[in-house]
């Protein structure tokens, strides 16, 4: 199931976010909480899939390439394994909380294979400066906007 759309929730005062109702059943086998790469989000995806997306952005590098062991090193100190409680919460860790600055209000996005849960100032802030990027994105990417 590819993860799209813009939901706004809250967190509760454990810091749990319910997650959208719609990738409940995607998500029944477990999830992993990470530090987002380049945005001040949190990424939320599915453990096969993070798994898989870890492999795949070091795969054919040196292994013992000091810039390789620091990527691995960032992918697994800034993860989290868990899963969805009774009421389909996830409970963000307080690192990753703090790393996007994760208060009650936030906007859980879709991000095709995972989920990004953004405070909702940083993601009205992002996606107006995503909407004015994205012709330029495209265009250097070789397609048309």
């Amino acid at each position: 199931m590819a993860f799209r759309g813009t939901f706004d929730y809250s967190l509760d005062a454990k810091n749990r976010l319910t997650v959208p109702a719609k990738f409940r059943p995607t998500l029944a086998g477990g999830v992993v909480l990470s530090r987002s790469l380049d945005v001040p989000c949190v990424e939320l995806w599915r453990p096969d899939a993070y798994d898989r997306f870890t492999t795949e952005s070091l795969k054919d590098l040196n292994p013992m390439a000091p810039e390789v062991r620091r990527l691995r090193r960032f992918f697994a100190s800034s993860s989290f394994e868990t899963e969805l409680d009774g009421a389909g919460r996830v409970a963000v860790p307080p690192p990753l909380a703090q790393h996007a600055s994760l208060a009650k209000e936030v906007t859980v996005v879709g991000a095709e294979d995972h989920l990004e849960i953004w405070s909702r100032d940083a993601w009205l802030a992002h996606d107006v400066e995503l909407a004015a990027e994205v012709p330029d994105l495209a265009a250097r990417l070789g397609h048309p906007a």
